[in-house]
């Protein structure tokens, strides 16, 4: 089997990392080549082309013509195969990072290209800026998603069953040996401190931190607009004199990192996959925080038991007022609807905040950093305003206290590398691709019904939607 990878880069990330293993998985039993429009950033051990035309969109105009980007994709490809690829297999091509990406890819079909695009994040899902708002998705092709949530979106959105595959990553169990772990007394929640992975709501939880633990955070984000939020969260610790560490991973071993750990948490509002729901309990570690029911289904279905999760962190509307909140929360809802060419009268925003906000509560993941720092200054200032949350959210009472948790973490790790291991790994992928060489397929997805199964109004998080703009 001849198999080509495409991506925008090899940087070091989610979706590279995805990509090595299937490199990894595959190398043995098929010939393969990755093109890229970065080159990676540290060694990648497989025949790689570098074509600057595949990657992000820089400032100004895209200077690189679709099909001269596509004909040397078909010159790297012939220049290693006399008779072609069977496949392409490309990840990520709905974002619009390079607004050339769609053209480029039907370019290559009409050169009678079997391509196989794998989706792990969609603009459909709170990135606006990353839609293509004028291009159709590619047509009559294979397509693969990560978790059970996307394969039934897009079995609604005009997929079918023979040309849409569910692709679970595989899951390298962290097995680390105990030397040079750190003696020290903390929580760990290892992860590249983007928006998305709700540091607010961590450094909530330390507040409940029921023996002195420090929370500690591993590494820093890349992208500007979440440096800028990450940066004013650690002004807010220093403020505040919390009990929270950044940046530990620059300075310690990852594996150090995990050992020493009193356990790990996780309080994301979004993901693809969800490693972070899995990796822990590999090192035989204990994971709490929030739980995401459409991402952890696929998981419980497995024998992982993660129902000691929490999936909402209830606060009072009124700490950080409800006039307030609604004009926040309606003008990101309409400018976030504006860039999809979406118009919402007023009875639905009116509804759904009403929803949003019943018994005024409000998830504490529902709010942007502004709002969230309003409450966490309200616990800090008053002890009742702590014993107000525990009612709330009965857990916050002692975090990570589970009952039988060494039978819990064995039962997790186990089911884990039973369902998730490299072999399971090979032989799905194995049969994905010969389903896409030997099965033409004939679909299209249908953009306003994907749209409409992500823009959910009843579960619209301003971390999640708005543009960080914090004074």
């Amino acid at each position: 089997m001849k198999i080509v990878f495409i991506h925008y880069h090899l940087k070091t990330g989610g979706v590279t990392a995805v990509l090595r293993q299937q490199v990894e998985s595959m190398f043995h039993t098929s010939d393969l080549l990755i093109l890229t429009g970065v080159p990676p950033d540290t060694s990648f051990p497989w025949e790689t082309v570098h074509i600057p035309g595949l990657g992000y969109d820089t400032s100004g105009p895209n200077k690189f013509e679709p099909q001269k980007v596509a004909a040397a994709v078909l010159k790297a490809i012939r220049l290693k195969w006399d008779g072609g690829c069977d496949l392409i297999h490309v990840h990520n091509p709905t974002l619009a990072k390079n607004r050339n990406f769609l053209k480029i890819l039907k370019a290559l079909q009409k050169k009678k290209i079997r391509l196989f695009l794998q989706i792990h994040d969609l603009a459909e899902d709170g990135r606006p800026l990353a839609y293509f708002s004028d291009d159709e998705y590619v047509s009559d092709c294979h397509y693969g998603v990560i978790n059970s949530r996307d394969y039934n979106i897009f079995l609604k959105a005009g997929l079918k069953k023979e040309g849409l595959h569910k692709i679970f990553n595989t899951i390298t169990p962290l097995n680390f040996k105990a030397t040079g772990a750190l003696p020290k007394n903390y929580v760990l929640y290892p992860v590249r401190a983007i928006r998305r992975k709700n540091i607010g709501e961590a450094i909530l939880l330390s507040l409940f931190f029921t023996h002195r633990e420090t929370l500690v955070i591993t590494l820093p984000p890349n992208s500007p607009v979440d440096i800028k939020s990450y940066e004013r969260w650690k002004a807010f610790v220093e403020e505040n004199q919390l009990d929270v560490l950044f940046e530990a991973g620059l300075t310690h071993k990852f594996s150090d990192l995990v050992l020493a750990a009193k356990f790990l948490i996780t309080t994301s509002i979004t993901e693809g996959f969800g490693f972070s729901f899995l990796e822990p309990w590999t090192a035989e570690k204990l994971l709490w925080g929030r739980r995401l029911p459409q991402i952890c289904q696929d998981f419980e279905k497995n024998g992982i038991r993660l129902d000691h999760l929490y999936s909402r962190l209830n606060v009072p509307v009124e700490w950080i007022g409800k006039d307030r909140l609604f004009e926040t929360w309606t003008s990101w809802v309409r400018k976030a609807g504006a860039l999809f060419d979406l118009a919402i009268d007023d009875t639905t925003l009116k509804n759904a905040f009403e929803k949003t906000t019943r018994k005024d509560i409000i998830d504490f993941g529902l709010l942007d950093e502004p709002f969230q720092k309003t409450i966490i200054s309200k616990a800090l200032s008053d002890r009742g305003n702590r014993d107000t949350l525990i009612q709330l959210n009965p857990y916050l009472s002692n975090p990570g206290d589970v009952p039988n948790k060494d039978p819990l973490i064995q039962n997790n790790s186990k089911a884990i590398v039973r369902h998730y291991n490299r072999k399971n790994y090979r032989k799905n992928l194995l049969d994905v691709y010969t389903r896409v060489i030997r099965d033409t397929v004939h679909q299209k997805i249908d953009k306003k019904i994907l749209l409409s199964e992500f823009f959910d109004l009843d579960n619209f998080s301003l971390l999640k939607w708005s543009f960080y703009a914090e004074k």
